[in-house]
């Protein structure tokens, strides 16, 4: 109810006493401006402070926001496809130097929706004509079923893209994505491993790792927190060249159906360069074999996975081990009468090196009936725990993902006679990369290190094997092996190398026993003689050198002349100075005009 302007009471009143009735109105009049405008400035409070607590709370939000963003962790951005994250990026992988071994390429994906295709039977065809592996067929047959989505190509050379793109059919889309690239090919290959696609989206695709390190390290590749840190390996990719070159040839010219080397650096473990042949290309991986001997395919890694008895190489663990615990001495005489019986063995030499020999003279000549007398002097336990000291009785500790496999086999009782033939290499099968080990130990001052891929700038030693005296005396027996014995052929001018060869039969895959002409030939070289920095282990597989009148199979015609060519190439490339024997006298003339 609203009060009148002019109400009949107050006016008669008003009449009465002589007031103005106006004066009446005008008051009432004033009094209900005052109301309104009461009202009005009372609705403008209340939405000026709904706002204001507006403002406030948004306010609130967004401090909340920042100051969550600035306590939590930074992620990198990642691709998703359906709702999953892929991690799309990965780092690379470089030698000891920086140089690339492998990295990733921009590339694109190709697929289709075939509902979207206006020609189905012209964009079969021109696909099939851009890339050879696929068919028109079943291309045309899948364009025109019921399928709504079809993958063609995981990646795709650019000019294969435009070509794709000049074909204009709307069903044909392109999705980007990184492609794992090798740029060196072959080299290095049983290192690197390989990698393929994981999950796989449009837009995006995850790169893992199948073998070698791109597996070992599969998740640091991946991780974003390492914000694209390379993975630094320890190889050299000139001397991995330079080795890979040297063996290839090794292999072709000695007839051997496989071939291995590894080059490490004795003080630090670091494996400087390791081949396996017959290889392949990183960038086409093959398939895994699903027939045959799966020692033959390309993928098998010689050095860490093949497990072989290695033959005389072993006879310097045998040497060094009866020295150290002071059984005999570098002169000491050995009965070498030859042959050895035990029981219904017997035990021979490949020559006859007469009745007594000296323990220098056991390794130069390879004696394994003087080697066998040594060890078994030792005992089996002795021998056992010494071997196990040098790492030969467990798998390798080096970084890929192979390691396990290599696992050595060992004979099921360690008796006598395994002593005795262990010490020349027969009984006990280990890969290249423990005998590298091992030998590192007996030339380095006699501390044992662990084979190793990665860039390790400042080693520790390891436990002591040897004394440094027993090591000293180990490498004069290696490098009299070069100059007087069964390693001849690996002399180098400038680097004084020092080594052991052995021959071992192949043992048979069926029926046991051993072939008479198939043998495993190795020769493991120590560089230089005078302050030994390298060990290499070079080892063929069924050697045949055919350039006399009969086939010779031993190391010292086959293995030896093969390390020998790769010490001559990669030495000046490790940085190692030529030393001249100054043995002659170096006449002057004078002269003059």
């Amino acid at each position: 109810m609203r009060t009148p302007l002019r109400p009949l009471a107050r006016i008669l009143k008003a009449r009465e006493t002589g007031e103005n009735p106006d004066m009446i109105e005008a008051e009432n009049r004033a009094r209900r401006h005052a109301a309104a405008q009461d009202k009005a400035r009372s609705r403008a409070e209340g939405r000026l402070l709904l706002l204001g607590l507006m403002f406030f709370c948004a306010f609130i939000v967004i401090a909340g926001r920042m100051g969550t963003l600035a306590s939590s962790v930074p992620e990198e951005p990642r691709a998703a496809a359906e709702g999953n994250p892929i991690i799309g990026q990965r780092a690379d992988i470089v030698d000891r130097n920086g140089r690339l071994l492998a990295t990733n390429l921009d590339t694109f994906s190709l697929y289709a929706h075939p509902r979207q295709m206006i020609d189905p039977a012209r964009t079969a065809s021109q696909l099939a004509a851009i890339f050879p592996e696929m068919d028109a067929d079943r291309l045309l047959a899948n364009f025109t079923g019921e399928r709504r989505f079809l993958w063609l190509r995981r990646q795709m050379s650019p000019e294969q893209m435009q070509a794709v793109h000049d074909i204009g059919s709307p069903g044909l889309l392109f999705g980007p994505r990184e492609m794992r690239l090798y740029p060196n090919g072959s080299l290095a290959a049983h290192i690197l491993g390989g990698a393929r696609y994981g999950r796989e989206g449009v837009s995006s695709a995850e790169v893992i790792g199948v073998a070698g390190v791109e597996r070992q390290f599969d998740t640091f590749l991946r991780d974003p927190a390492n914000e694209g840190a390379p993975l630094q390996l320890s190889i050299d990719l000139s001397i991995q060249a330079a080795t890979e070159r040297v063996l290839a040839g090794g292999m072709a010219l000695m007839n051997a159906k496989g071939a291995t080397a590894v080059l490490m650096d004795i003080h630090s473990g670091e494996i400087i360069a390791m081949a396996s042949l017959p290889d392949f290309d990183p960038n086409n991986r093959p398939q895994i074999a699903t027939t045959g001997d799966q020692s033959d395919s390309p993928l098998f890694n010689r050095a860490v996975q093949g497990v072989y008895e290695l033959g005389s190489v072993f006879k310097i663990f045998t040497v060094a081990q009866a020295m150290e615990l002071g059984l005999v001495t570098a002169d000491t005489l050995i009965d070498t009468t030859n042959p050895l019986t035990w029981g219904r063995f017997r035990i021979r030499d490949f020559r006859n090196y007469g009745p007594q020999n000296s323990v220098t003279n056991v390794i130069v000549k390879s004696s394994n009936v003087g080697t066998a007398r040594i060890a078994m002097q030792i005992g089996a336990d002795r021998q056992r725990a010494f071997l196990d000291q040098l790492g030969l009785l467990r798998a390798t500790s080096v970084e890929m993902i192979e390691a396990p496999t290599g696992t050595p086999l060992l004979p099921r009782n360690w008796s006598e006679i395994s002593t005795m033939t262990i010490s020349y290499g027969h009984g006990l099968s280990s890969s290249p990369v423990h005998l590298a080990a091992a030998y590192a130990a007996m030339v380095n001052g006699g501390t044992r290190v662990e084979p190793t891929l990665l860039r390790n700038p400042d080693p520790q030693p390891g436990p002591r094997v040897i004394s440094a005296a027993v090591s000293r005396a180990m490498v004069d027996m290696l490098r009299d092996t070069v100059t007087q014995g069964t390693a001849s052929m690996g002399d180098v001018a400038g680097y004084q190398v020092g080594g052991k060869t052995g021959t071992a039969d192949k043992p048979r895959a069926a029926g046991g026993g051993y072939y008479e002409d198939k043998v495993i030939s190795t020769f493991a070289a120590v560089f230089p003689a005078s302050d030994p920095q390298y060990v290499l282990i070079t080892t063929l597989d069924e050697p045949v050198e055919t350039s006399g009148s009969e086939p010779r199979r031993t190391a010292g015609w086959t293995a030896v002349p093969v390390a020998a060519e790769i010490i001559r190439r990669t030495a000046p490339l490790l940085g190692l100075r030529p030393q001249m024997d100054m043995d002659e006298a170096v006449g002057v003339t004078l002269t003059s005009n």
